[in-house]
């Protein structure tokens, strides 16, 4: 008798994120076109790669996590003021405009994208609010004790089973998209399974 889970119809769907990680944006894009056409929800929560990283030297990418953990301070703060569904929205208009949109003026970035979901430009305050690095650092603490160690972002949790990735480029579509989603939740479904990995031979394609 095979011991192999059955793919569940509608997935306990769980995704980690900074706004600032190219990787983890097209992951979930492709993660948010599955849903969609499964029919599923995704319970999305922000993490912060500068935390992640605190005890390294910076380098050339600190700025922009620095940028990335201002911008989840505020989804944090939107999230306890408007509710969870806020989040993926932020998320959604923070990454349409860093990634493919190829901007770094987080500032703009950040008051753009509240006026866009109608949320009080007042929330802009909440990226220099230190308060909000605890629940930041709690949600990267428990992704890495849930999917780590020694992981980034993206961090999806299917049916409390977590993993890093899949790390792709493009954003897969279509039925390649249904494919890859069915074949990593076949995948962690089995016991004792911890990694498959190729090197990279692309850059960020959005």
């Amino acid at each position: 008798m095979s011991t192999v889970q059955s793919i569940p119809e509608e997935p306990e769907v769980e995704f980690w994120f900074d706004p600032i990680c190219p990787w983890c944006w097209m992951t979930s894009r492709w993660a948010s076109e599955v849903a969609a056409v499964r029919g599923f929800e995704i319970t999305w929560h922000p993490l912060s790669l500068a935390i992640l990283n605190e005890d390294n030297e910076p380098n050339e990418h600190s700025v922009h996590m620095l940028g990335g953990h201002r911008l989840g301070r505020v989804v944090e703060a939107a999230r306890v003021a408007h509710g969870q569904e806020v989040v993926g929205k932020l998320y959604t208009a923070f990454g349409t405009r860093i990634h493919p949109g190829q901007r770094s003026d987080f500032d703009g970035i950040l008051a753009e994208a509240l006026a866009e979901l109608g949320l009080p430009a007042e929330l802009a305050a909440a990226a220099d609010d230190e308060a909000l690095d605890a629940p930041l650092r709690a949600n990267t603490n428990h992704a890495m004790e849930i999917a780590g160690p020694d992981v980034g972002v993206p961090i999806i949790s299917v049916n409390g089973v977590a993993f890093f990735g899949p790390v792709v480029t493009p954003a897969p579509t279509g039925e390649t998209a249904l494919r890859l989603w069915d074949g990593i939740v076949a995948a962690a479904s089995v016991p004792g399974f911890y990694e498959l990995k190729r090197g990279r031979t692309a850059g960020p394609q959005f």
